[in-house]
């Protein structure tokens, strides 16, 4: 990453006025996969008004606060972007105006928008079959903005400081803040002859949204990249939601044909019958898991045992549980506006499990593990509430990576095998074995799907 940053210079150049980030690094590129497939741009407002939002390509939808808007981008796609338009007007036939971001008077849009605009730029299955991405204030800023991959990467931009309210004054812009080559003018600001420096102006920028270009040449940290065939998400007024910090409810529900226990690390733990389910609220920032607990029997003061996924014998699981047992696995605001999700079988399994979103718009789909795990297990690893994990079984340094150096095993692969989007061994890093949210997303764990 370091190495493609420090040669930026190289892949981007800016038009005459240096108003607009153009990949024109990518008419040298030949490579491209053969199997590249159409990314997916979910774009999302999340601002308290309406926007209309613009992409090219894509042409232009309008949003009411917390719609969203799916986009299927072809591979290979260069040059693109996708930003707000705000105080707009159109009429039945998509005419009219937008007070930032217009782009022509008509909402279909087919060019590029009327600064001031925050812009989400991209290029998809690029060098190395890379995907380029960042968030752009060189043509000034109108609304916050979170750009951010939702699968095989977990590394995106946010730019969702107060610019608007701080903007200084000659760039104060109905709607937006200004970018200095359109109020000036100038070489100094619009880099016409390629060697541009930052300036105060450019500084402002870059001081509240420090990963995002803030001047034409602003190469060295404003460039990030995902693999080809990565999805994203594209959120404007990340803050009003995305940033709030609330609870999140994780939704348990229990669709087998039998009773389970539901335990939560952090929650504690309840009886489901079949058909029931239990809505637990988790903090922002919060890390946890969750599993279902079968074969048990509890006393009136909550003491007793289970047969798999038992918790030092309480129905209010204070710690894990004991394998075997499927695990739902979460980090609530990771890195600063995503969660992170996964299944795991590392405790081994007792009951299939789905983990997934439940407002879809916000994030990658869920995980799955529904497989006959328990009848197809092997001997060594049967346990009479599960399929165990073999480092329990075993307890030695192969199956356990007590040294952080282990490998797939044939258990883990037998595992994988039938359900391949779920974490098998403790250092199983298969980008299919995470999914990510926005942070302010509510969650469904289904027990039996």
């Amino acid at each position: 990453m370091h190495a493609f940053r420090s040669s930026c210079l190289l892949i981007f150049t800016f038009s005459h006025k240096m108003r607009s980030c153009v990949f024109s690094f990518l008419l040298m590129l030949t490579y491209f996969s053969a199997s590249a497939h159409a990314a997916r741009f979910d774009i999302t407002n999340r601002c308290t008004y309406t926007v209309w939002a613009a992409a090219v390509p894509g042409g232009g939808r309008k949003l009411n606060s917390g719609e969203s808007w799916p986009l299927d981008v072809s591979a290979g796609t260069k040059g693109a972007r996708i930003w707000a338009r705000t105080g707009c007007n159109f009429d039945g036939a998509g005419r009219g105006r937008c007070q930032t971001g217009d782009c022509g008077g008509i909402l279909q849009c087919q060019g590029f928008g009327q600064p001031p605009n925050t812009l989400a730029e991209y290029a998809l299955n690029q060098f190395q079959n890379l995907d380029f991405f960042d968030i752009s204030l060189v043509e000034g800023f109108n609304v916050p903005m979170v750009f951010s991959p939702t699968s095989n990467c977990d590394r995106g931009i946010t730019c969702k400081a107060n610019i608007n309210g701080e903007c200084p004054d000659v760039l104060r812009a109905p709607g937006g803040c200004n970018n200095p080559c359109t109020v000036f003018e100038t070489d100094e600001y619009c880099c016409n002859s390629g060697t541009c420096e930052p300036t105060d102006y450019s500084r402002f920028f870059k001081q509240r949204c420090p990963d995002a270009y803030s001047y034409s040449k602003d190469d060295q940290t404003s460039t990030f990249t995902c693999p080809g065939g990565t999805d994203y998400q594209v959120v404007f007024c990340p803050g009003t939601q995305a940033y709030r910090g609330l609870k999140a409810t994780i939704n348990i529900t229990n669709k087998c044909s039998f009773v389970v226990w539901a335990a939560a690390v952090p929650g504690g733990g309840q009886k489901l019958n079949p058909g029931q389910s239990w809505a637990l609220g988790v903090k922002s920032d919060t890390e946890g898991r969750i599993w279902a607990r079968t074969g048990c029997e509890f006393n009136s003061e909550g003491q007793g045992r289970c047969d798999s996924g038992d918790c030092s014998g309480v129905l209010e699981c204070r710690g894990h549980g004991r394998a075997p047992h499927t695990l739902a696995e979460y980090a609530l605001k990771k890195n600063s506006y995503l969660d992170m999700a996964k299944t795991s079988l590392v405790e081994g399994f007792n009951v299939p499990v789905e983990f997934s979103s439940a407002s879809a718009a916000s994030c990658d789909p869920g995980i799955k593990c529904t497989a006959d795990i328990n009848g197809l297990c092997p001997m060594e690893l049967r346990d009479p509430g599960g399929c165990n994990n073999p480092c329990t079984v075993f307890n030695n340094d192969q199956f356990c990576c007590k040294s952080d150096k282990c490998t797939a095993t044939s258990y883990s692969k037998f595992f994988k095998d039938l359900c391949p989007d779920v974490y098998t061994y403790p250092l199983d890093h298969d980008s299919r074995s995470t999914f990510s949210c926005l942070n302010g997303t509510d969650y469904n764990v289904v027990f039996c799907p």
